[in-house]
């Protein structure tokens, strides 16, 4: 039986009221009319207001002052906007589209916005499908809030009139003016086209990944620093990224030409070196790879193939019915390790589960800091090898795995490692960092394995069970509770979902698309019969076929402003971060 839809008592009321249809002459004098009396009468403007080369969508009034902003839409057609054909010309180029119109919109607002009473989503560095924006070869909708004026709980009608008859159709005006002959409008329509090519090149980029059997790819002259630790924008003096000679190879780009850069092969890469030459930072560029990047970024030409997983130690996150067994093969309680739960995991447990999930969501990469691995996992040196036995010891360290997982599987792996040597006769690469340079130390590394050799213990993956199979599950009664904080907290009526180490979510959009994605699989799709990687694709064949919108559709929320696309393999890991996560398990 299909859960009734999540919809608030307020919302039902809302979407009984009329939708008034008219002129922007009528809504302002609306607004006028309006002046003095109670907030709710801000109701009666919801409706569709033409504005001639626009129109004004509003679609939801803010139950008073102290609620969140009112939801507001504005709809032009690409051809009054005067967009170029290139712009529409392909998905790739309506995305990147729609991701500059946003951008765009941002920065006219300080303009346009006397009151402060305008709002949009943030965005950062990466192009990402949004549904603040979206762009048809015949609409463009971009979709704001706006904070309706108010002295106390009475209507400013004055002000809110002004709203609509300045701040907003001026902002509308400045933003879709493509089409005028002034220099102006000239270098807004070049970097429009500057910001398509860069997003075309990058996924173009991405597909010769695949095509060349590369995992990485990091173009010379990439500027890999940032900022600092809380900015994504590039360090100004860094040092540029050069190719080591062994692993330069060259790509043909549609609109960038030729590049050289350095291809990371499939199989087991190492990254070496000492502490702060940038081990770390090259890891950090490959992992954001997985998204495009805006132009001047220093990153665009940094591709990484599309569902590549950064895993790491979580202590306290919940796992639910994965099979650890290929690293943890006992423990004390004789609990089962091929089908573990726990809602309180250990740093070694939970970076086990992290990686089986991966692999369970056909992760093509891993990748690997030993800065945020749970040690334990990662190595056993032959001095503890030689302590603790074996058949005491229940942990087989990632080391032991790494080369069944690349040769066996078809997972590779990228991984940081400055501490210890084990790895180095377990790659298939070894990459050093030295001052912010790289080098290919691969040939350098087999010496030194040949001249300290360490007992073989490389172990085969076998037997792997997989199929995690969810029952359907309900929500809570007619007032469910979606929200989210940053792009680390999730919560979903009486539960938090952490989401802390999930790093290659970088937007607060995601989070929440992340959200409504839990609620749509585990309250709507789960069938008890369908896996759960398998719901994850029928949940990305939605969003192909509908958009971002299908996300809330089953919660009642039309028109969500602050939608960011979330990857398929971060809505499995949230999912399987959810405590008390009910399963059927089918082995395969």
């Amino acid at each position: 039986m299909t859960p009734a839809p999540f919809a608030s008592p307020q919302r039902s009321h809302e979407r009984t009221i009329r939708r008034r249809v008219g002129t922007d002459e009528e809504l302002i004098s609306s607004l006028h009319r309006l002046d003095n009396r109670n907030y709710g009468s801000y109701k009666s403007v919801i409706g569709t207001w033409d504005y001639g080369d626009f129109t004004i969508a509003i679609d939801h009034i803010q139950a008073d002052p102290y609620a969140p902003p009112s939801s507001v839409r504005l709809l032009a057609s690409p051809s009054h906007m005067g967009l170029p054909d290139e712009s529409l010309a392909s998905h790739h180029a309506r995305v990147a589209t729609a991701d500059f119109l946003i951008r765009t919109f941002i920065a006219k607002l300080g303009a346009h916005n006397s009151q402060g009473a305008i709002h949009i989503a943030r965005i950062g560095q990466e192009i990402l499908q949004r549904s603040t924006a979206t762009v048809t070869s015949d609409r463009v909708e971009i979709r704001f809030q706006v904070q309706l004026p108010a002295r106390g709980r009475t209507i400013m009608g004055h002000a809110a009139a002004r709203l609509f008859d300045e701040d907003i159709p001026d902002l509308a005006l400045d933003l879709c003016d493509f089409i005028s002959d002034n220099a102006d409008v000239h270098k807004k329509t070049a970097d429009l086209l500057t910001h398509i090519h860069t997003y075309l090149d990058h996924q173009h980029l991405q597909t010769e990944l695949t095509r060349k059997k590369w995992v990485a790819f990091i173009a010379d002259g990439a500027m890999l620093a940032r900022r600092s630790g809380v900015s994504q924008e590039p360090l100004a003096d860094g040092v540029p990224f050069t190719s080591p000679d062994t692993l330069r190879a060259h790509v043909d780009l549609p609109y960038a030409g030729r590049i050289s850069g350095m291809a990371i092969p499939e199989g087991v890469t190492i990254i070496v070196g000492g502490g702060y030459h940038g081990k770390s930072t090259l890891l950090s560029a490959i992992q954001r790879g997985v998204y495009a990047h805006i132009h001047g970024d220093g990153r665009e030409l940094v591709a990484t193939l599309p569902d590549a997983m950064k895993v790491r130690a979580a202590d306290g996150r919940a796992v639910t019915g994965v099979d650890v067994s290929p690293f943890i093969s006992h423990l004390p309680a004789g609990t089962d390790t091929r089908d573990f739960s726990t809602v309180n995991a250990s740093g070694s447990t939970s970076q086990a589960a992290a990686i089986m999930e991966a692999i369970e969501f056909n992760v093509p990469v891993l990748l690997l800091d030993e800065d945020t691995c749970a040690t334990n996992l990662l190595i056993r040196d032959s001095r503890m090898r030689a302590l603790v036995e074996a058949d005491r010891e229940p942990i087989t360290p990632f080391v032991d795995r790494v080369r069944s997982f690349a040769h066996d599987y078809g997972v590779s792996t990228i991984m940081v490692m400055g501490g210890s040597g084990d790895y180095l006769d377990v790659a298939d690469h070894v990459l050093m960092l030295d001052t912010y340079h790289c080098y290919d130390v691969t040939n350098r590394a087999r010496e030194v394995v040949a001249q300290m050799p360490r007992p073989v213990t490389h172990l085969d993956v076998a037997d792997i069970s997989l199929a995690r199979t969810p029952l359907r599950s309900r929500g809570s009664g007619d007032k469910p509770r979606t929200k989210v904080s940053g792009t680390t907290h999730i919560q979903l009526d009486k539960q938090n979902v952490d989401l802390s180490d999930l790093e290659q979510i970088v937007d607060q959009g995601q989070t929440e698309a992340i959200a409504w994605g839990i609620r749509m699989v585990l309250e709507h799709l789960a069938d008890a019969k369908t896996p759960l990687s398998e719901l994850l694709v029928r949940m990305e064949r939605l969003i192909n076929s509908e958009g971002l919108d299908t996300l809330t559709k089953a919660g009642a929320r039309p028109y969500p402003a602050f939608l960011a696309r979330p990857r398929r393999v971060d809505l499995g890991a949230a999912i399987s971060r959810v405590r008390h996560l009910t399963l059927v398990r089918h082995d395969v």
